[in-house]
């Protein structure tokens, strides 16, 4: 692998103040020739010597104290598994910048329900260029039944837990939510360690679950109802990736004061137009096909049977392919649905890393965002659409609301009704033959996304708000 050279050259110091516990662990970095500088890195082998940031020489530079953040997530996503993987960037960002994040996740992938790691005892710890994860114990059980998907986030309520108490010396305790039950772990944990619980919310629970009918009890709804309140009230700050998710908490009687909206965005340099996806193309036998590609989740929320009622209405057009990359609990059954069908132009190819996402999205002419048709959708961002727009590929928005405004307001794609499988196959049909609009399509979307949603922008203001909280 090829990795940025650079020299830095640290003196270090550690200073202890009787006054304050944290500035006590502090190790405050001098130097007359230090700065932390972003440094863009485009390669055409994506993620192999893929460093998001650099240190380079500067004079007059000086370290802010060292943070120890600690985040519970039970759904972290390691560059070597399927998924998203931001909050390993986050946490080689962070140590890029003299600070470190520890992750306790599950020993499960979210999307397979596979082990990613063998582990004995309470917790096995691994590392991932340098962010330290401790895999903690979860019942294997996410992809049955939602009464058993429920017990599998208690198990590892209680043993996230334990797990965390183990790292010692965190100034901050980050919690993330869904599933909400691992933000009342962080909340416990913060509570315990005296120290600022950031809420992170990713999406709305339990508003989402309502809104799909999997909650339905009413008795379950008032209780999963009071949590989210709790939580909320809880919190010392709380992180939101959408705006439709401020102002939804603004409604509910949330301080404005207390709620920080960062959109995700996406690594700018990770995925690039430059990149090529010839070898997933020759792969799949598909050099000389229009792709239609999806990269995610096969979940309920997902809608991937209208994707399949489309695809039967395209079954005459042979150079038409959609391919599917993911998993999740309805892959079986939607494999037997297309296999029904005859569908022979819809491709599952599986699961890969998130290293390999990259050459996916690059093998792809156009690429789909697709959930079910409910107003709590309408609400949030699916981080695939920022991939797909960084890679400089045409998106087709099937989701009202705030993504559709993105991508209407970008000019980087085009929107479908939700559920609508005719005005899908027809804006499929109607981009395949035109390639022309396709690229320019995948051109605005680059440039809007550079400029508005550069991820490593977006991990600047993270970090000040980091830097906000622990120093309050």
């Amino acid at each position: 692998m090829q990795f940025l050279s650079l020299t830095v050259i640290l003196r270090t110091q550690t200073l202890k103040d009787s006054q304050s516990s944290r500035f006590a662990r502090s190790q405050i970095y001098k130097s007359e020739s230090l700065q932390i500088e972003h440094a863009r890195i485009i390669s055409t082998k994506p993620w192999t010597n893929y460093r998001p940031w650099s240190v380079v020489h500067r004079p007059d530079a000086i370290i802010s104290p060292r943070m120890k953040i600690l985040l519970i997530n039970q759904v972290f996503v390691s560059p070597e598994e399927p998924g998203h993987t931001r909050h390993f960037e986050m946490g080689q960002y962070l140590k890029q910048h003299g600070h470190e994040l520890v992750i306790v996740a599950s020993d499960l992938n979210y999307q397979t329900g596979q082990r990613t790691v063998e582990r004995r005892g309470l917790f096995a710890e691994q590392t991932f260029d340098g962010v330290r994860v401790l895999r903690s114990y979860i019942y294997p059980a996410i992809h049955r039944s939602y009464f058993w998907r429920i017990i599998a986030f208690f198990s590892f309520m209680f043993s996230s837990i334990l797990t965390a108490l183990r790292v010692k010396d965190v100034d901050l305790v980050l919690g993330t939510t869904p599933p909400i039950f691992q933000a009342v772990s962080a909340w416990v944990v913060a509570v315990l360690r005296r120290k600022p619980f950031l809420l992170e919310v990713r999406d709305l629970w339990p508003e989402f679950g309502i809104s799909m009918g999997v909650l339905k009890n009413p008795l379950i709804i008032a209780l999963s109802r009071w949590l989210e309140m709790f939580l909320y009230k809880r919190a010392t700050h709380i992180l939101v990736n959408s705006p439709a998710y401020r102002e939804y908490m603004l409604a509910k009687g949330v301080p404005a004061e207390k709620i920080t909206y960062i959109p995700y965005g996406t690594d700018v340099d990770m995925f690039n137009p430059s990149i090529d996806g010839s070898s997933i193309r020759k792969e799949l036998n598909l050099e000389d096909k229009f792709v239609v590609l999806y990269a995610g989740a096969l979940g309920q929320a997902n809608d991937i049977d209208t994707l399949l009622r489309a695809a039967a209405r395209l079954k005459e057009e042979e150079r038409i392919r959609f391919v599917l990359f993911g998993d999740g609990k309805e892959r079986a059954r939607l494999e037997s649905e297309a296999k029904s069908k005859s569908l022979t132009n819809v491709i599952f190819a599986g699961t890969r890393p998130k290293k390999d996402m990259p050459l996916i999205v690059a093998s792809a002419d156009a690429c789909l965002a697709i959930l079910q048709d409910i107003p709590a959708f309408r609400t949030t961002y699916p981080n695939k659409v920022f991939d797909y727009m960084a890679a400089g590929r045409a998106s087709i928005i099937v989701i009202d609301g705030i993504t559709r405004d993105l991508i209407e307001t970008s000019k980087g794609g085009v929107y479908v009704n939700p559920a609508d499988d005719a005005m899908l196959a027809q804006k499929i049909l109607e981009l395949s033959r035109n390639p022309v609009q396709v690229k320019e399509m995948g051109v605005n979307a680059r440039e809007y996304l550079v400029k508005n949603l550069d991820r490593r922008e977006k991990l600047d203001e993270t970090l000040s708000l980091l830097k906000t909280l622990v120093n309050a």
